[in-house]
């Protein structure tokens, strides 16, 4: 039998309150209250930093950001400076990582096969970079990612361009790389997938690479099994 993760399926959500959200997720898969979660969504304009983030790296003004609505927010995450916003598929896995024999840097790449193989599957051929995590179609990156693992559970993750707006890249210097650009989907390819399809693939790509089944759920029905715990215990 398949172990089960349980699917999340958010809508454009703000940042600090998933990023609250996957820290409560990460404390109840520590304390065996819940079982692996995928959650899945999109978010309100945000640049992040992660923890050893040059906040050079941010090029545009405070007043640019706000007149654009681009929200600056630290992040717990590796990794340096990037962006997510709507029409980008953001990806956070908990998981249980010694329950996969995975070291860290087998999780991330193996999350690079994972987002590479359901872009291959619509016909955009990616690569890797030597020494610089992230899925690349040419000189473009297409796939940021960005993990921290807390006593063996995984959180933060990955975020692929579907058809995000891409002049808001032009506000950073995105992971501090200056020798490569950033692409998506709906610039890959003259009919772009919606977003609803990619994160069916993705899902179904993620359950075949981590040998899972994909069990969709709400955050209601999460607090409501970790509490059942607690009682029991």
């Amino acid at each position: 039998m398949k172990k089960r993760v349980w699917l999340l399926n958010l809508g454009i959500e703000p940042y600090k309150p998933m990023e609250a959200l996957q820290q409560t997720l990460v404390d109840w898969r520590q304390r065996g209250l819940i079982d692996d979660v995928l959650i899945l969504l999109e978010h309100e304009p945000v640049i992040t930093l992660g923890r050893r983030a040059d906040e050079a790296h941010i090029l545009a003004s405070p007043e640019v950001l706000e007149a654009e609505g681009v929200q600056v927010c630290r992040t717990e995450r590796g990794g340096d400076v990037t962006y997510h916003g709507p029409g980008q598929l953001v990806g956070y896995p908990i998981l249980h990582l010694p329950d996969y024999d995975l070291g860290a840097s087998d999780y991330m790449h193996r999350l690079e096969d994972m987002v590479a193989a359901a872009l291959a599957e619509i016909g955009i051929q990616t690569h890797k970079r030597e020494g610089i995590i992230g899925v690349w179609v040419g000189e473009n990156k297409i796939t940021a990612l960005g993990v921290r693992i807390k006593r063996g559970v995984t959180f933060h993750g990955f975020a692929l361009n579907v058809n995000p707006n891409m002049l808001h890249w032009s506000f950073i210097i995105p992971c501090g790389i200056t020798d490569g650009g950033v692409t998506s989907v709906a610039l890959e390819l003259a009919h772009a997938p919606t977003m609803a399809e990619m994160r069916a693939r993705v899902a179904d790509h993620f359950a075949r690479m981590f040998g899972v089944e994909l069990v969709p759920t709400t955050v209601a029905e999460l607090e409501a099994r970790a509490g059942e715990k607690v009682q029991t215990v």
